[in-house]
């Protein structure tokens, strides 16, 4: 069993866990519970921890999870008003219409 990341706080930790083991790879999220203990210990020692259970899948799950932490931007120009929208929006910031597929 190898630690694979260190997440921010439990829910991103959850969320990385659910969209690894979505993949195949078996993982388990330590660390849960630590975090009432912060200030008596360090408090990077209490932020939770992702860990992958078989060493052979390491590799693969470090790439999964460099993916899941830079998703792609999107940059697209809406087909009401002709504005550019660039990142993760899918309505237009100007007139509010919905991105186009």
């Amino acid at each position: 069993m190898r630690r694979l990341a260190q997440a921010p706080n439990l829910a991103i930790a959850t969320l990385w866990a659910d969209a690894l083991r979505g993949e195949g790879i078996d993982v388990s999220v330590q660390r849960e519970y630590l975090a009432g203990v912060a200030g008596e210990l360090p408090p990077d020692q209490c932020l939770p921890e992702v860990w992958v259970r078989d060493d052979a899948q390491l590799l693969r799950a470090e790439r999964l999870l460099m993916a899941l932490r830079q998703p792609p931007q999107r940059r697209w120009h809406c087909t009401a008003c002709g504005e550019l929208v660039e990142g993760g929006f899918e309505q237009c910031w100007h007139c509010g219409a919905m991105m186009q597929p």
